[in-house]
């Protein structure tokens, strides 16, 4: 049984189509399928680290969408994000997410803490710029997700991590301060939400 969202990200959620998702994707998207199973299969903790070079879009993207699918199939799973560098949760990345359902909550400059719900009767996620090796981040145990083509050639090595799955999108930061820019941001993260719930159907929990 599936398990509820709050009403506006519900809404999105329903609007999802896994059958749009390139034969030529599903290869990788089955690896991280693979590995959540393997976990669970031999009651060990899933946690996913999704990293790219900011944490600002894409891994945060990531991050949020791969918890809330998580949550929907009764997967028990702890998702998280970082970057080779921290900057901040990008405002149009979060001004995205807020389109989509989520509830927004931000305190703090600079690089502001974001509380992202998305269940009432789930715990918001703190979320924020940080590097993949913060304290916040699992040391080690986890999958490293690689969401960009920069720091999956950059950063060859991470530390801890027991698979390395590279899920790479393309930047919607290329459509910053044109007429594209909410549609840009929209179609990324639907994209990366698609992919993700597709995921964790997959997963016998």
């Amino acid at each position: 049984m599936k398990n509820t969202l709050l009403p506006g990200l519900q809404s999105t959620v329903d609007r999802l189509d896994t059958h749009t998702i390139p034969e030529e994707r599903k290869p990788i998207l089955h690896d991280l399928v693979d590995y959540i199973q393997h976990k669970l299969d031999n009651k060990e903790p899933v946690r996913l680290n999704f990293i790219c070079t900011h944490n600002s879009r894409r891994s945060q993207f990531s991050q949020l969408w791969a918890q809330t699918a998580a949550h929907v199939y009764g997967v028990d799973a702890a998702c998280f994000s970082g970057g080779t560098e921290a900057t901040a949760f990008n405002e149009r990345a979060v001004a995205s997410v807020r389109r989509a359902g989520f509830g927004v909550g931000e305190s703090g400059t600079g690089n502001p803490l974001y509380s992202l719900s998305y269940a009432r009767e789930a715990s918001a996620l703190e979320m924020f710029s940080k590097t993949f090796d913060a304290e916040s981040n699992p040391a080690a145990g986890f999958a490293a997700v690689m969401t960009c083509s920069d720091a999956d050639e950059n950063c060859p090595f991470i530390a801890g991590a027991d698979k390395r799955i590279p899920l790479r999108y393309e930047d919607p930061k290329a459509f910053d301060g044109t007429d594209l820019e909410a549609e840009k941001y929209d179609e990324r993260s639907m994209q990366i939400a698609t992919e993700l719930f597709y995921v964790f159907s997959k997963v016998r929990a």
